[in-house]
């Protein structure tokens, strides 16, 4: 019978504890030079940069950026979990009593696209040259 209301006390204790706990938040914002950017994370569309996104895991994460007039990017980003985010200090963090917001920031630079096809067609021929005088390429 004791063991029962042990039981039942923890229970109760337990269910307390669960609604004065706060909560973890992850936020990714990513940003372009310039703005305006299409985002794509982990090839879904997110909107146009700035953009912020909520996740859950951390790792590397596929970033693809388009905007016209400028060359698309395909690269990646790091999302590394602080110190207490990490196996162990999570459960603690998620059962203290405030909010926790782990926030990164993405920033990238795009670079203006050259649609002048002299220097393409230059190359081309210095090429062109190089194997026809027997040298190669």
């Amino acid at each position: 019978m004791q063991w029962g209301r042990s039981l039942i006390a923890a229970a109760v204790l337990a269910a307390a504890g669960s609604f004065a706990t706060g909560c973890v938040r992850r936020t990714i914002t990513i940003t372009t030079d310039p703005p305006g950017a299409l985002v794509w994370l982990n090839d879904r569309e997110i909107g146009r940069s700035p953009v912020d996104i909520d996740f859950e895991h951390y790792g590397t994460y596929d970033v693809r950026l388009e905007r016209p007039g400028y060359e698309p990017l395909m690269t990646s980003g790091r999302a590394q979990a602080p110190l207490w985010d990490t196996v162990g200090l999570d459960l603690l963090a998620a059962l203290a009593p405030l909010q926790i917001h782990n926030h990164l920031t993405w920033h990238y630079v795009l670079v203006p696209r050259n649609d002048d096809p002299e220097p393409l067609i230059g190359r081309a021929r210095r090429l062109r040259s190089r194997i026809a005088d027997g040298d190669r390429p």
